[in-house]
């Protein structure tokens, strides 16, 4: 079952910060006008399938929050349906946080980021690991048979809201790939001049 993103984000406490800073009454109207549930559309599918990096964050029972990079091969975070997202939970330094405050709280938040086009998706979710045994189809799903990394378990992520954020002070970055996708115009070109200028001095010579 999701809800709209404002009515897990927007505490009393926050919202008395809001009134203090004087945007209650904007995020009051935005309220208004928000009311139905936020499940994963086509643009949030899209967006979640294009992603190699994410950053979830936990609390554990002694209070403290832990945020985690997950990352992966371009896809690894798979949209199961309009309301399920998960990955495999590849294996890192085995410390294990994560894994061990969503058995004591499963909620999690979650920002996906676009950094070379300045998007920032968050999303709210309760966690649940899936081990092989319990359900190898689920596994399968989730897996990537040309990433070389070893698969410990699967993360479900059941989605309760999702939210645009603002691209304000998110600084661009880009992959190695998108590097390689911008220049190879510029490098098409490069090697058209460098063929015409080697077959004009062939011409020359003759």
């Amino acid at each position: 079952m999701t809800t709209t993103y404002h009515r897990i984000a927007f505490t009393d406490s926050v919202k008395q910060a809001q009134e203090r800073n004087g945007v209650r009454d904007q995020y009051a109207r935005f309220e208004e006008r928000n009311t139905r549930a936020s499940g994963l559309g086509e643009q949030e599918r899209a967006f979640i399938g294009g992603r190699d990096t994410m950053f979830m964050a936990s609390v554990g029972e002694n209070g403290w929050p832990y945020v985690q990079h997950r990352g992966g091969p371009v896809g690894f975070l798979k949209v199961l349906d309009d309301h399920t997202m998960g990955f495999a939970d590849f294996r890192g330094n085995r410390q294990y946080i994560s894994l061990g405050n969503i058995q004591v709280d499963d909620r999690v938040a979650i920002i996906l980021l676009d950094f070379a086009h300045q998007v920032r998706l968050k999303i709210y979710a309760h966690a649940r690991a899936v081990e092989f045994d319990d359900d190898p189809e689920m596994m399968a799903r989730l897996g990537d048979p040309a990433y070389s990394a070893r698969v410990e378990r699967g993360i479900i992520l059941d989605v309760e809201a999702v939210d645009w954020n603002c691209p304000q002070h998110i600084v661009p970055r880009f992959t190695e790939t998108e590097v390689l996708d911008m220049v190879q115009p510029l490098q098409e070109h490069i090697a058209r001049l460098e063929a015409e200028i080697a077959a004009t001095k062939v011409a020359a010579v003759v």
